[in-house]
């Protein structure tokens, strides 16, 4: 996606804050700090990859300034790049706002990374706030290396396709002892899953971790062999990281 970097340069731009969310129905206060979550009660501008979601987190804090009064556009897969300058325009009128994502951290794995990287671009001070990543903390409770990893979001859908990819992978993590992280989509989790077994060698480890930090929370590493003797976790439309490292 190419962007055009703003022009307009005042005097005192304003913060972007990134600010982490639930990844599920947790409750805000079990997963966000209070100081993260005193910080978004405090502004009146919002970039959010879904305005519905947006506003629900929002009157979960709940924020200091009515809802209706707040602004909140949209920044998902579907904006053009020349669609991001105007979004910069309340940090560059002076306004601090906040970035969301539609769960966990925003910027990783996530379409915001375009605005912050354009933010960058235009000097404007971007500030990370603490909560949860999917990706960290099923790298954290795998059990795989935490030195060495690398995230590949979406594998190819076509079952020869991904095996194909996943066989790439596991060589790559065979050699430089790299921990491969990737996702599906919630309802093809079961095929993922199907497909990691009969593509990786016996002795690859395959961590899956779903519903991360819910009340369902399940995480589990074992070798290829260990999940082909062992009755397969219930993982469809639920939302799941897989790592494997050979």
């Amino acid at each position: 996606m190419q962007t055009t970097v703003c022009t307009v340069h005042p005097t005192n731009k304003g913060v972007l804050y990134l600010i982490p969310v639930p990844l599920g129905q947790s409750p805000v206060d079990a997963v966000l700090p209070g100081p993260v979550r005193d910080r978004a009660r405090q502004l009146k501008y919002f970039v959010a990859e879904n305005a519905k979601s947006a506003r629900a987190f929002l009157k979960s804090l709940p924020c200091d300034t009515p809802l209706q009064q707040i602004r909140i556009d949209e920044l998902n897969g579907h904006t053009p790049g020349s669609a991001l300058p105007g979004l910069l325009a309340p940090l560059l009128a002076g306004n601090d706002l906040g970035l969301i994502s539609e769960a966990g951290c925003p910027a990783v794995a996530d379409p915001g990374a375009n605005l912050v990287g354009l933010a960058q671009r235009n000097q404007i001070r971007v500030v990370p706030l603490v909560g949860p990543s999917s990706l960290l903390l099923a790298l954290m409770a795998s059990g795989l290396s935490g030195q060495n990893f690398a995230f590949h979001g979406y594998l190819p859908v076509k079952d020869e396709e991904r095996q194909k990819k996943l066989r790439e992978l596991e060589k790559d993590s065979r050699q430089e002892k790299r921990t491969q992280i990737f996702i599906e989509t919630p309802y093809r989790n079961r095929q993922m899953l199907t497909t990691l077994l009969k593509a990786c060698a016996a002795d690859t480890r395959i961590c899956v971790a779903t519903d991360l930090t819910l009340d369902a929370e399940r995480i589990a590493t074992r070798t290829c062999a260990e999940w082909r003797h062992r009755e397969l976790p219930d993982i469809d439309r639920r939302p799941t990281v897989f790592l494997l490292q050979a």
